[in-house]
């Protein structure tokens, strides 16, 4: 790998300074479940609300945010297509019994992408390549599925099956009539939403790449299909894309670069829509600390996509172990999921349009003579009546006209008892299936990313170079030497007056200066204020810069100011004060 592999090394910082370990570690662990501490918990907020406003607050005009249970009855997930299609292929060592992830096994042992294999190509790779058990040798099962859904029992009864949400989005689905009707019917809506999900993985081994219970960020953005409008479209037409179609990964071509005003025009993305949230995922991790050049768009293959997805971009980043990963997801669900829940439900879920005035419509109608068909075809007049009805008028008109009767279920129905008449209509408007963009951002994943990009080393201390905006904390302050009352007296009153200034801040007079650097380094935290006994003298303070060391002097009472323009406006520490 071209990077230095450094996942070790922030696994180590992430557990000793609180920004996760793996959960119930008392009890010897479990795969896939991790606790997020108390500082990867401010950091992970902070994330969240980023996300909150590039794709909610800065669209607030038509993306609102809402909230749905984690658990939902079965049949929400049956007509997802959930039960029968969210599978992983699963393989057994007859041996010692152990399960694997069949694709990610052939991935390991022969270096190729083997997503969207079906089990029965999975199972003659292992065969032809003699792949064992890679913990006892021993011989592999075929391969079979395995449903990622987290089955359980909604109350007292046998019988009541739910499942634990796998993704946030069916909630918003099975809202959208309430949410559109609440907001006076307007297209295009975005439904957004923030929670916890959860997959029963068969392996996972990623660490925070891949979880059984974690948080992702989804937008449902839904729209008139015969639309290619979409919101603000016009603002990103110049940005840049770098896009990596499925066939020419198939072909071994790297991504290309265009412009979203190329990505439409030449038909890369399926929808315009699809094109603007995209480059707001980019723009959401630029401002997270990973460059816009660097992060691309793979396009899922036919087998490789979801079972609800037209097309399909992953965003991918680069990790340091992990090579390559997806962050992100960008998805055409169509009227897949509304059509589903429509069926399932029996609720029509359609969206009317009302024309600015009624239009009228000429249609034609097949009108049958019961009385003829009953007289004369007796027991199969009702089928006969049936079948008539719901044929095309424009093919019935056609047989009567070129053979004086109409054929319909086996049988020569004469042309005396059926005949075509049009109707007019006023129509005041039409009523559609919205079609949905789905841009859903996996929390967890880039949390470590950011950590990992985070990382430093120097001069054998490690830093983290959070960018400043997402320091779990805003800045630390320390009276100068230990023990004595007149610092600490000062050192409490700055910390005091940037907490009430709205900053979070960590006070600490415990071991050497350096130590107490040191600490903070490790934390992410920008600034460090530090009194000491000049303060006494003029009331200035020094303020630190996490990343350079450098120093500079300035009033106690400038403190709140300086730091709200290190953090928010970057500006370089040294025009902040006199430098020391």
């Amino acid at each position: 790998m071209s990077q230095e592999d450094i996942y070790d090394k922030v696994i180590d910082l992430a557990r000793r300074r609180g920004f996760f370990w793996p959960s119930y570690e008392i009890y010897g662990g479990l795969a896939g479940f991790y606790d997020i501490g108390p500082y990867g918990f401010a950091l992970k907020k902070k994330i969240i609300e980023a996300w909150r406003r590039f794709f909610v607050f800065q669209h607030h005009d038509y993306v609102v945010e809402i909230e749905t249970p984690v658990i939902a009855p079965s049949m929400v997930f049956e007509a997802s297509g959930h039960v029968e299609s969210f599978t992983d292929p699963i393989v057994r060592c007859k041996k010692c019994g152990r399960i694997y992830r069949a694709d990610h096994l052939v991935e390991e042992v022969l270096k190729i992408n083997a997503e969207g294999m079906s089990p029965q190509e999975l199972t003659a790779k292992i065969r032809e390549n003699n792949i064992r058990c890679p913990v006892c040798g021993g011989e592999l099962s075929d391969v079979t599925t395995f449903n990622l859904l987290f089955k359980t029992q909604i109350g007292p009864y046998e019988g009541s099956v739910g499942y634990l949400r796998p993704e946030l989005a069916q909630g918003m689905f099975t809202s959208f009539k309430r949410t559109f009707e609440s907001l006076r019917g307007r297209l295009p809506l975005g439904i957004a939403q923030v929670g916890r999900v959860a997959r029963n993985e068969i392996s996972p081994r990623q660490g925070m790449i891949r979880l059984r219970d974690f948080t992702i960020m989804e937008v449902e953005f839904f729209f008139d299909p015969k639309s290619q409008e979409c919101p603000n479209l016009e603002k990103v037409m110049d940005r840049r894309l770098r896009l990596r179609k499925y066939e020419d990964r198939v072909a071994g071509k790297g991504p290309m670069e265009v412009t979203v005003s190329e990505a439409i025009s030449r038909g890369l993305v399926i929808h315009p829509c699809m094109a603007y949230w995209m480059v707001l995922g980019l723009e959401f991790l630029s401002y997270l600390g990973i460059p816009r050049d660097e992060p691309f768009f793979e396009e899922k293959g036919p087998h490789e996509k979801a079972h609800y997805a037209t097309q399909v971009f992953d965003l991918m980043v680069r990790t340091s172990r992990w090579g390559w990963v997806e962050v992100a997801g960008f998805a055409y669900r169509g009227d897949y999921d509304l059509s589903r829940h429509m069926k399932f439900s029996g609720q029509d879920l359609q969206v009317f349009e009302p024309y600015k005035e009624p239009i009228v419509v000429k249609s034609k109608k097949v009108i049958v003579d019961k009385s003829f068909l009953g007289r004369t075809f007796k027991e199969r007049a009702p089928e006969l009546m049936a079948a008539l009805s719901s044929m095309d008028p424009e093919e019935v008109e056609r047989q009567i006209n070129s053979k004086g009767s109409v054929t319909v279920a086996g049988v020569e129905v004469p042309a005396v008892a059926v005949k075509v008449t049009e109707t007019e209509e006023k129509v005041s408007g039409r009523k559609f299936i919205p079609h949905v963009v789905e841009p859903s951002f996996g929390t967890d994943r880039i949390f470590y990313v950011v950590l990992e990009r985070s990382y430093r080393e120097k001069e054998g201390r490690v830093v983290l170079s959070l960018p400043r905006h997402l320091a779990p904390v805003d800045a630390a302050v320390f009276p100068l030497a230990e023990g004595d009352e007149r610092l600490s007296r000062e050192a409490l009153r700055l910390r005091d007056l940037l907490v009430s200034e709205g900053f979070t801040v960590i006070y600490d007079d415990a071991g050497s200066i350096g130590k107490r650097y040191a600490r903070v380094d490790e934390l992410g935290v920008p600034a460090a204020f530090t009194v000491d006994y000049r303060t006494l003298e003029d009331g200035t303070v020094t303020m630190r810069d996490r990343d350079t060391w450098e120093q500079v002097r300035l009033k106690l009472e400038e403190a709140p100011g300086a730091l709200r323009k290190f953090i928010y406006n970057q500006a370089d520490i040294k025009s902040l004060g006199v430098p020391v």
